[in-house]
């Protein structure tokens, strides 16, 4: 009798274990994509570019700007790679269009301007590899220290990023806010950077192409304002 009862307890353990290991095991499979979507979650969902701190309006078009930069790394962790750390800041810019016409950005000029005037164009995938990949990083390879850039094909890091979290499309449909990151080269710049500095918006056109709004000055300064412990709040040491 103890021995069919121990026989019977003994399937039943077996029969719970089974499903048991195998959902644990399912789990820890999961874990590690749990994880690097943790890490690449990416910033909060856009609203309405009126409500960031740094933003212009346009009342007779219908259309509003924000620019909101990210000048600590710790602010913007799901990038894949170390922007800020080479001298590139990342800016979202925030685009609303509450007018009844779609807008094209296909020949917008997104300009960082500093409080010098240095105008700086936003960077290309293949500005953003130079910086990143040069010389240095080739350092181990025992290729001669001569100062030269080391042309790589662009990181897949960097086309990743601009996927996911830059601008998704070049037109801004009606009644709706499309947002993305650009990355500019700040690097040599007079510190703090956003002190007096400005994101210049011109050339953006109705889709239809009829009409060509008025440009846009984002001053960084409203930005400062609201964050006075941001890095770019002081120069660095």
């Amino acid at each position: 009798m103890n021995s069919d009862r121990n026989q019977l307890l003994s399937r039943r353990a077996c029969t719970f274990a089974l499903p048991f290991a195998v959902a644990l095991a399912t789990l820890l499979c999961l874990a590690p994509s749990a994880v690097r979507a943790a890490d690449h979650k990416g910033p909060p969902t856009a609203t309405a570019a009126n409500q960031y701190a740094a933003f212009d309006a346009h009342p007779d078009e219908h259309v509003s700007i924000a620019a909101e930069p990210c000048d600590d790394p710790k602010e913007c962790p799901f990038f894949r790679l170390p922007y800020i750390q080479h001298g590139l800041l990342p800016v979202r810019v925030i685009i609303t269009n509450d007018s009844d016409r779609a807008l094209s950005l296909t020949d917008a000029r997104l300009q960082f301007i500093s409080a010098n005037n240095d105008r700086i164009p936003a960077a290309t995938e293949d500005d953003i590899n130079r910086r990143l990949f040069t010389i240095k990083s080739a350092e181990g390879t025992k290729i001669p220290i001569i100062p030269i850039t080391i042309h790589h094909p662009v990181d897949k890091k960097i086309t990743e990023d601009d996927n996911e979290f830059g601008f998704k499309s070049t037109t801004v449909e009606p009644h709706s806010t499309l947002a993305g990151y650009l990355f500019y080269d700040i690097k040599g710049l007079d510190e703090p950077v956003l002190k007096g500095a400005q994101l210049y918006v011109k050339m953006i056109h109705t889709l239809d192409g009829t009409k060509e709004l008025f440009s846009f000055t984002v001053s960084f300064d409203k930005w400062l304002e609201a964050n006075p412990d941001a890095p770019s709040s002081r120069t660095r040491r």
